[in-house]
């Protein structure tokens, strides 16, 4: 059986577990998340992997890609992705990957994006389900009347990512 080569990396957002497996990278997500032993289960069977602690390039660039995007100096990221799921949340990932840096989307414009209104809660669960937070900008999802909802690195996490993409709040990062 293969590895999938994991780190954990503290961040002054929380603690991540970044992973990767070959050559790409297939996990950048909370570590205290609800669902962590879900996911991590969804990530080593569809790879038919299990995790060992051990870094890579790939870590290393992301942990690099990532300080830069907390520093806000970089504005999209630059890593090779695999993504562990079905070809329904692999679409609402991809479809993620395209909110613009700065910009947040509802999930009704999301469904509308994905040509799918009826599906908006599953697109809702899809979005939840997101195995590479921050890279594939889930954080960027936010309820109809314009509330933070939901988010696996919690609500003040998503609140701080939105804050250093924005200065739609005006309070202060930390």
């Amino acid at each position: 059986m293969e590895n999938i080569k994991i780190q954990y990396y503290k961040t002054i957002l929380g603690e991540l577990i970044i992973g990767s497996f070959n050559d790409k990278l297939c996990l950048c997500d909370w570590k205290y998340r609800k669902g962590r032993d879900s996911l991590d289960h969804r990530i080593k069977n569809f790879l038919k992997a299990n995790y060992v602690e051990q870094s890579s390039p790939v870590i290393e660039k992301t942990i690099f890609q990532l300080e830069e995007y907390i520093n806000k100096k970089r504005e999209s990221f630059s890593i090779p992705l695999i993504l562990c799921g079905s070809e329904f949340q692999k679409s609402v990932w991809k479809e993620l990957a395209h909110i613009p840096y700065g910009k947040t989307y509802t999930y009704l414009q999301l469904s509308k994006n994905l040509k799918n209104v009826k599906a908006i809660r599953a697109i809702a669960s899809a979005n939840g389900a997101n195995a590479i937070s921050i890279i594939i900008p889930c954080h960027r999802i936010i309820g109809s009347n314009g509330d933070l909802v939901g988010y696996a690195g919690g609500l003040a996490t998503k609140r701080k990512l939105l804050q250093i993409e924005s200065s739609y709040f005006q309070e202060s990062l930390f």
